[in-house]
């Protein structure tokens, strides 16, 4: 075999390859974007189930605290929304309750005891804001989801629940019960930096508002 057959041998080759090569890379492409966006659903679910945990407790009364709680005055809200307070506009969501009788958790798994309350109330935030740490010029991957809470010493305390959210929106519905409950929709917009943009949503009622 002289040296022009190996060169069409190996074109040949070539040509039957590419093809194979390239469906190959398409595929893992399509594997990694999979995975991403599963990562990203995984996330959006967690944090919006904590969030609708606080919504369903905000409000709540231990009717054990009913005498210290005749004795508090100007306690703030159980349920408030700032619209637009937070990285990009995003909106802010605080909640208060006091405890149960049964075992209590604040939105990054803390008990909640009688050191993490404030005016006998527990209290759980959720805002955006931005990626901290990132070096100067780097892409910035979306915000940082915040979870506030109260520490031992009752000062609030700012958590990191998750990365790669690009907007964060709470929106009260138009209520159709007459029992003084509110329905609230809550909306995430998710991101990995680059391809992947997905949007989740979903609606929670308050159980404990008078």
């Amino acid at each position: 075999m002289n040296l022009l057959e190996c060169l069409v041998g190996i074109a040949l080759c070539i040509l039957l390859l590419n093809p194979l090569l390239k469906t190959s890379a398409d595929l893992l492409i399509k594997q990694i974007e999979y995975e991403k966006s599963q990562t990203l659903a995984s996330e959006a679910e967690r944090v919006l189930e904590l969030m609708g945990r606080a919504i369903r407790m905000a409000g709540y009364q231990n009717m054990k605290s009913k005498q210290q709680r005749n004795n508090e005055k100007n306690k703030a809200p159980v349920l408030e929304i700032q619209k637009g307070a937070g990285y990009q506009r995003s909106d802010s969501l605080i909640t208060r309750h006091e405890l149960s009788d049964g075992v209590d958790f604040d939105c990054i798994g803390n008990t909640l005891t009688s050191d993490r309350l404030k005016n006998n109330q527990a209290l759980q935030g959720f805002f955006l804001d931005r990626q901290a740490g990132l070096p100067k010029g780097l892409k910035v991957n979306g915000g940082s989801l915040i979870c506030q809470s109260l520490d031992r010493q009752g000062r609030l305390q700012n958590t990191t629940l998750a990365n790669g959210v690009n907007a964060f929106s709470v929106d009260e519905l138009k209520s159709q019960s007459s029992g003084g409950q509110k329905a609230f929709r809550v909306r995430l917009e998710m991101t990995d930096g680059a391809l992947i943009h997905r949007e989740f949503e979903r609606t929670f009622s308050t159980r404990n508002l008078p």
